[in-house]
């Protein structure tokens, strides 16, 4: 039997993302499945930072440059939304660079901007 990094952790962020989805239904902006996801996280206890800075290590030296996660949970879980038609290449890089900039072990990409919810996880290893 396979291990999943932060399985109990991972349902419960992508199925907070399933209610916000299956209320708001595609077509908004981001920044509209933002808001409603910190309540939605708010409501079933998730802990999460929201747009929090996090510093990126060239090898042992932090870097002056940040970057800014959609979501930050469980302090071990890079959340990154997205609200378009498809996902794209370049979409996958950034949370793939995020992980490969951090210590964060397990990163999902989530978008709303489909019919119907999809998601993705991304290892660090």
């Amino acid at each position: 039997m396979v291990d999943i990094l932060y399985k109990d952790e991972s349902y419960k962020i992508i199925g907070a993302c399933m209610k916000v989805h299956a209320e708001l239904g595609a077509g908004f902006l981001e920044s509209v499945y933002q808001e409603a996801l910190k309540l939605q996280f708010e409501e079933e206890s998730i802990p999460f930072k929201s747009q929090a800075p996090i510093e990126v290590y060239y090898g042992k030296n932090k870097l002056n440059t940040k970057f800014i996660a959609d979501f930050f949970c469980y302090d071990d879980i890079i959340l990154e939304i997205k609200a378009v038609s498809t996902i794209l290449p370049e979409h996958e890089a950034q949370i793939i660079n995020y992980l490969k900039a951090t210590s964060v072990r397990l990163g999902i990409l989530v978008n709303f901007g489909s019919m119907s919810l999809t998601h993705k996880r991304y290892l660090n290893i």
